[in-house]
């Protein structure tokens, strides 16, 4: 009996693992501050990790959802591609470069782009030419930069956050300060603040930089979602990560962390669904 329980059991993970590797959803969170004044609603998509992987022809599926959302502004989070030699970026180029026909386009690295970006000898120079055929065609890369959104009385600041590599390493002591964020992007000012991060594990430095909203990916969800206690393990190999999907409130800072589009390395998704996330910005004076 046992025996058929636990054969049974591997079959429903295996076919809902095979089924959320082929899906996405729309998942959607309302912003509010005192900061977004004037503001009735703008909406912002948020695309993470989709580790060129893709949802029907040319990623038309998940294009047409983008598309559906009607953006305002749109986001990009990092690790759309996958740090590979030899590996085609074409599919993933031809999603991107057709978004900036709907509005504004914004992207901030994450460590595969990052690592291609400073590593050129070892990854043939293809993050130079991917980052040339975006910006050719209108996206704006922020590198450790920042860009200023006004909308309504609103005055919104966009950072793209590169932590150090050596943030990234796997099992080791994590060390990040506010210091170095600030030798990154600058200081944080009264404008209202978002912070594209591509890392979460660093939400305590990043709320004390100032940022008031934090957009980050990278840990996929934890691979697999357990209910009431969230994602089960990180891509650093670190069990049970603090931030691993979804919306985290704080008094001073909300922190959204996406569960990704894509997967890479390790083919595994259960009861975590790729996700597309619209952020719906409010005034709440």
């Amino acid at each position: 009996m046992i025996i058929i329980i636990l054969g049974v059991l591997c079959l429903v993970f295996f076919i809902e693992n095979a089924r959320e590797l082929r899906t996405f959803r729309i998942r959607t969170y309302r912003i509010f501050s005192h900061k977004l004044k004037g503001i009735q609603k703008k909406r912002i998509v948020f695309l993470s990790d989709l580790h060129n992987c893709s949802y029907g022809k040319n990623n038309g599926r998940l294009l047409a959802a983008v598309r559906r959302s009607r953006p305002d502004l749109i986001l990009i989070g990092g690790d759309m591609l996958v740090r590979k030699n030899g590996t085609s970026y074409a599919k993933t180029l031809k999603f991107l470069t057709r978004l900036t026909a709907m509005c504004p386009v914004y992207y901030a690295n994450g460590n595969h782009e990052q690592k291609l970006k400073e590593e050129p000898e070892r990854y043939e120079q293809s993050y130079a030419a991917y980052k040339k055929h975006l910006e050719e065609a209108g996206i704006i890369f922020l590198e450790n930069e920042a860009v200023i959104w006004k909308t309504g009385r609103a005055r919104i600041r966009i950072s793209g956050l590169e932590i150090p590599l050596s943030a990234y390493e796997k099992l080791g002591k994590r060390k990040l300060s506010v210091r170095q964020i600030e030798d990154r992007i600058g200081r944080s000012d009264p404008s209202y603040q978002i912070l594209l991060a591509h890392n979460p594990a660093y939400v305590q430095q990043y709320e004390a930089w100032g940022a008031d909203l934090v957009l980050s990916g990278h840990v996929h969800g934890g691979l697999v979602g357990l209910p009431w206690i969230g994602g089960v393990i990180s891509p650093d190999f670190r069990l049970f990560p603090a931030y691993s999907a979804g919306i985290y409130r704080d008094p001073k800072t909300d922190v959204v962390v996406s569960r990704g589009l894509g997967i890479h390395s390790v083919p595994i998704r259960f009861m975590n669904p790729a996700e597309l996330v619209v952020l719906e910005l409010r005034g709440d004076d």
